[in-house]
């Protein structure tokens, strides 16, 4: 007779199980991501590149939704803290967006960070390839999730861009109000785009809402997958001038480090600075650059990494050579 009241705790308690392992709740875990291996993620076609004995590692942060299962696991483990959802994605913010826009930011890190070596190395922008590079692109301006970071405009309203001046002139030269035709060429294909510009980005003029630069002299690629945001930057730089360069800026060591590029060579100043040092350590590296914003964070922080403060790419490249 008690039976099926024995069947009915067992469902329950199954129930319990299964929501406390799969069911999420508002909160995160965050702690050390993966480190990847800048070297295989560059590609570059047309000019000569140089081998490296030792390795390039762009550190990350990592943060997953939790289950009350899971918060258990993250409460445990020192490496990793719990913060609400507000603090990941606060409120009116829709994930998909935010994931698009952290992407966008890995994408224009890249841009930047080939900008700043071509011009250390090549005779950039002087030298340059044919058409305008997006680099940027406004929020909620009509190029945005129409027009990508890394697109190159090849024509607008049908005639040929060769530089930027000429793609700055090609859209002055469509009236207001009428749409303006891109021709992009992204991915080894060519896309047309039609997009009529409006007031955004804070200004009262009608804008597209993209940033060019001049198109590179040859083909760099940069993968990264799903990571984003813009903290990949220095490293990306440092990668591709020891790609382009003879001999070993690495020294055969394994060197981390992370930072924002601007597209003149400073480095700015991250987020999960602490995290960022565990996964290199745990990622076998020696040396860590650290962006000099972030140096007072890590005053307390034990570790056998050797911390380089840099401010610049310059100053990175120095201190790399020089130890």
């Amino acid at each position: 007779m008690k039976r099926p009241f024995r069947i009915a705790g067992l469902v329950a308690l199954f129930g319990l199980v299964f929501a406390a392992a799969w069911v999420p709740i508002p909160y995160f875990a965050v702690g050390p991501g993966p480190a990847n291996d800048i070297d295989p993620l560059i590609d570059i076609k047309g000019v000569p590149r140089y081998p490296s004995e030792g390795r390039l590692i762009m550190t990350t942060v990592r943060w997953e939704q939790l289950t009350a299962l899971g918060s258990f696991i993250a409460w445990v483990d020192d490496s990793r803290f719990i913060v609400g959802e507000d603090a990941i994605y606060p409120p009116g913010v829709d994930r998909d967006q935010e994931q698009d826009r952290a992407i966008s930011q890995m994408d224009q890190s890249k841009i930047d960070a080939s900008i700043v070596v071509l011009t250390e190395l090549f005779d950039y922008p002087k030298d340059h390839g044919t058409g305008a590079l997006i680099e940027a692109t406004g929020p909620d301006c009509p190029a945005d999730g129409e027009l990508f970071v890394g697109d190159t405009v090849v024509a607008i309203d049908g005639r040929r861009v060769e530089t930027i001046g000429e793609a700055r002139r090609a859209i002055d030269g469509v009236p207001p109000g009428e749409p303006v035709a891109f021709r992009v060429r992204a991915g080894g294909e060519v896309h047309e785009i039609e997009l009529t510009r409006e007031p955004c980005a804070g200004s009262e003029e009608p804008l597209v809402g993209i940033q060019m630069v001049s198109a590179f002299p040859f083909g760099i690629e940069i993968a990264s997958g799903d990571v984003g945001g813009p903290s990949g930057g220095l490293m990306f730089s440092l990668g591709l001038y020891d790609a382009l360069t003879p001999g070993d800026l690495t020294g055969g060591r394994t060197i981390a480090g992370t930072g924002t590029i601007s597209p003149s060579g400073k480095v700015g100043g991250i987020g999960g600075i602490v995290d960022k040092v565990i996964g290199a350590e745990r990622a076998g590296a020696t040396v860590f650059l650290v962006p000099a914003e972030n140096m007072a964070e890590l005053r307390d922080v034990e570790t056998d990494l050797r911390l380089i403060s840099v401010s610049s790419f310059t100053q990175a490249v120095d201190a790399l050579e020089a130890s």
